[in-house]
């Protein structure tokens, strides 16, 4: 028998599919439930009103955001923020934070048409899905996650040069910072260390332009 996992008090009430919340940015598409694309007036809507991506309610005082190093290079982080329970919730039943999913998927994100094909009917209102990173992700390793604590008052939006929304500011003060998934990344020169140790070779020299020889 299958259970269903329980959910946050402030996510009851949320749709379900498979048994799980469907968070509050997710694309919903000609009634299907498109995971991992997200809806981009929600997006909008909860970078500008303060809302957590999974619920859809108003943050508190313990704002949690989810990074990955990327976004550290960029400076800001494109989604939402959340709630702590929330962020408890995903965490638990997200494939790409509890390390279920090792490679982004290949598959079009928009594939919610009853033929299951992508949608390409240039007649059919197909909302933005703000996946312009997704082609890029595509079937690449999966990235590491943090989650940042910050304050209300550390909460702030990032605009680009034609004052387009990019999403929050990492720019700021973090209250705690979080591990919430790690892959396990080998150095290329400790792979080759392990490789002449075990062929009985001595050291390796010579490694760089500054080596010693």
């Amino acid at each position: 028998m299958t259970t269903t996992p329980p959910v946050p008090l402030r996510c009851v009430g949320r749709p379900l599919s498979g048994g799980l919340v469907v968070p509050w940015i997710t694309l919903e598409h000609n009634g299907h439930v498109v995971f991992g694309a997200i809806d981009s007036r929600k997006r909008y809507l909860a970078l500008t009103r303060r809302l957590c991506q999974i619920c859809g309610q108003r943050l508190g005082d313990r704002i949690y955001l989810l990074v990955r190093p990327m976004d550290v290079d960029a400076g800001y982080i494109a989604e939402p923020a959340v709630h702590p329970e929330c962020l408890r919730y995903a965490k638990q039943h997200c494939p790409m934070l509890n390390g279920q999913a090792s490679h982004y998927r290949r598959s079009p994100l928009l594939a919610a048409h009853p033929a299951g094909r992508p949608c390409s009917d240039s007649h059919c209102p197909c909302p933005d899905t703000n996946s312009s990173g997704h082609e890029a992700r595509s079937g690449q390793p999966a990235d590491d996650w943090d989650a940042w604590l910050i304050t209300p008052a550390n909460y702030r939006l990032k605009t680009g040069s034609q004052d387009d929304l990019l999403g929050l500011d990492l720019d700021i003060s973090v209250l705690k910072i979080r591990p919430i998934r790690r892959n396990r990344h080998v150095d290329i020169d400790e792979k080759l260390d392990l490789i002449w140790q075990l062929l009985g070779l001595p050291p390796r020299s010579g490694q760089g332009d500054d080596a010693e020889p």
